[in-house]
Formats: structure tokens, C-alpha cells, sequence
């Protein structure tokens, strides 16, 4: 055999041997391990579908790690969601007068209560453990603390309602400034994340602390950039919490940029300057009362609809307050 045909054997038997590309890659990924799940993944998963017991099972109990410790503080408290109330002590025999009152928190909400509190103490301002523990108290504040009174427009506290906050008791602190302070941490420490602002939101509305709500819509607008909603939300507290209308109407203007035709919205502009238009008609200011008119005409798509019908009506009546002089 001549030398080519030699060569051309040699080519074809190391063809043979040599594996194909796809084979070669494969046993590559062969012997990378993929990452396997933590118990903290799992115990995530668990806590999402509702098995506090499950979860625990899965995080060692005297660990001093701060995500450990918090998801352990989250399993406690997904355990008293279903936990029955606190029961009064038994009074003693012979005893009259008022029974003891039930204990403030259930057994399983003090076990959540110092797995959340050792994160911090590990953690300083925890995301988790901190939004843990804020939602654990929050509940137990409302109850005690809710405002008796809408918030002035100022933004204060109604005095009778801050002049009835007693001392904190024995045990956790649920007091509001506790659960604001809690909800702030969490917001500090996950930027990204707009669960613990909406949360907190809606706490400071509901114990008077408008101040507070303010503040947090005004983060969650600057969160969530460019969707309408949020602007929407801070439009509507403008409107019913600090009484500044016009305030308003400029964040529901920026909603429209993201969603123009949104009826809902434009609805509440119109709203707004057919309000004003009737209270400077009402004082007999007719020109600023018709240029309020003519800008809530621009926001009503439907003359026919009962803004566009309302505009009409006024319209009309300053005209005729003007046709005596227009001779």
C-alpha cells in the first residue's frame, strides 16, 4: 500500500476514537454538579405553600445565621395563622371579681417574634426579618392603635388619639412607631422590592400617620417608574388626605403620559376642576369659574355623560349671566 493510502487509514481509525462534538460536550456537562437547593430554598418553597411545620423541620434550630433565622420567624408565624386565640388564665378558686384578660400574642407568635428579633440582633435592618416582623405586629397595633379620626390635612395626628397611647406593655413592642420603623428597615433594605412599601402605606393610613403614607407612596412611585398605578394611588391620597387638589391632578397627569386613554383617570381631573368651577361660580367669580369648566371639558370624552352634561348646565348659566352685557 502506498504511502497516501497509509496516511488516509491512519485519518479514518483517529475519526473513529475521537467523539463527536455534541457527545464530547455532554460528558463535559456530566461532571459539572448543578446546584443543588439549600434548606433555605426548600424551606422557601414550603413557606409559600403554606407548611410552617415542614419548613421548620428543615432549619436547624440553634443556628445563628440571619436568613436562617428569619425564615425560621416566618414559619412560626405561617403556624399561628392557623394557631387558635390566647385563652384567659384560669382564675383562682375563691377568687372574684374580673377575669385576667387573654395574653396579647399567641405562643407560636412569641416563638416568630424572638427568631425575627435574633436576625436583627445578627443583621442589623434584615429585609426578611424585618418585614416579618412588621407584618406580625401590625395586626395587633390596628387593634389598639387604629386612628379614631381621619388625619388633618396637615398630616398630624388627631390630639385625642395621641394623647391615648399608653406606655409599651411587657413583651414585643407593637406599638405604630415599632411597625413603621420595622417597614422601613425592610424598605432599606431591599431596594428593588415594593411589598413592604404598599404595606406600609396602608398602615400609616390606617393609625393616622399620614406623614408616614406620604412618604412611602412617594417611594413607591419612584419604584415602580413607569407604570400608571402608583401615580394614580399618590394622586387619590393627595386628594382625600392632604385636601391639595391640584397636587393631585399633576400625578394623575403623569399617569396619563404611561396611559393616556385611561377614562377612570381623566374622570378624576375632570372631577377636579368641575368642583372648583362650581365653588368660584358660587362666589360669583365667573371668569375663573369658566376657565376651571373649559379645563375639565378637555378630560371628558363624552359631552353627553354627567360631567360633560354638568359643564353644559354651568356653561350655559354663565352665558346667561353675560348676554346682558354683551348688547
Amino acid at each position: 500500500m502506498n504511502t497516501r493510502g497509509l496516511l488516509a487509514m491512519a485519518l479514518l481509525s483517529m475519526g473513529c476514537h475521537r467523539p463527536a462534538p455534541e457527545t464530547a460536550r455532554q460528558s463535559h456537562e456530566a461532571v459539572v454538579p448543578a446546584h443543588a437547593p439549600t434548606s433555605s430554598d426548600q424551606a422557601r418553597e414550603l413557606l409559600t405553600a403554606g407548611q410552617g411545620d415542614q419548613a421548620l423541620a428543615l432549619l436547624p434550630e440553634g443556628s445563628a445565621d440571619p436568613e436562617i433565622l428569619a425564615l425560621r420567624g416566618m414559619a412560626w408565624a405561617k403556624k399561628a395563622e392557623l394557631a387558635p386565640l390566647p385563652t384567659p388564665p384560669p382564675s383562682a378558686p375563691g377568687v372574684k371579681g374580673p377575669s385576667a384578660q387573654a395574653p396579647e400574642f399567641k405562643p407560636e407568635e412569641l416563638q416568630a417574634v424572638e427568631a425575627f428579633e435574633r436576625a436583627l440582633a445578627a443583621s442589623a435592618g434584615h429585609p426578611l426579618a424585618s418585614l416579618g416582623l412588621a407584618d406580625l405586629l401590625a395586626p395587633h397595633s390596628l387593634r389598639r392603635y387604629s386612628a379614631p379620626t381621619a388625619a388633618k390635612p396637615s398630616g398630624r395626628r388627631p390630639k385625642a388619639a395621641a394623647d391615648s397611647l399608653p406606655a409599651a406593655e411587657p413583651g414585643p413592642d407593637f406599638r405604630p412607631e415599632r411597625v413603621i420603623q420595622c417597614y422601613r428597615a425592610a424598605i432599606q433594605g431591599d431596594p428593588a422590592s415594593k411589598e413592604a412599601v404598599g404595606r406600609l402605606v396602608e398602615f400609616a393610613l390606617r393609625v393616622g400617620r399620614t406623614d408616614d403614607a406620604d412618604q412611602a407612596l412617594q417611594e413607591l412611585v419612584r419604584r415602580d417608574r413607569e407604570k400608571p398605578e402608583p401615580l394614580v394611588r399618590y394622586g387619590d391620597f393627595l386628594v382625600t388626605q392632604r385636601r391639595d387638589p391640584m397636587a393631585a391632578i399633576e400625578q394623575y397627569r403623569q399617569a396619563l403620559i404611561w396611559k393616556p386613554d385611561d377614562v377612570a383617570t381623566r374622570a378624576k381631573i375632570a372631577d377636579i376642576y368641575i368642583g372648583q368651577g362650581i365653588e368660584f361660580y358660587g362666589k360669583n367669580q365667573y371668569s375663573v369659574a369658566e376657565a376651571r369648566f373649559l379645563d375639565a371639558q378637555k378630560y371628558v370624552a363624552d359631552p353627553r355623560s354627567p360631567q360633560g352634561l354638568k359643564i353644559q348646565d354651568y356653561m350655559g348659566k354663565l352665558r346667561a349671566i353675560r348676554a346682558p352685557y354683551a348688547k
